[in-house]
């Protein structure tokens, strides 16, 4: 698979969610205290990422 979630812990010990198309990181998120959070970021993400509208502020 050419695309990826994956969960990791930072230096600060908070887990954080970054997403990997073909090994490049695509995006991360904020760290949370838990990784149920994290997991809940990522189901957001797939539930609401595809309606998502797209804001061009590069005018």
């Amino acid at each position: 698979m050419a695309h990826k979630f994956e969960i990791y812990k930072d230096k600060a010990g908070e887990f954080r969610v970054r997403f990997k198309y073909n090994s490049e990181i695509m995006f991360s998120t904020e760290g949370y205290t838990s990784k149920a959070s994290a997991q809940n970021a990522i189901d957001s993400i797939k539930k609401n990422g595809p309606d998502a509208p797209v804001e061009d502020n590069s005018k």
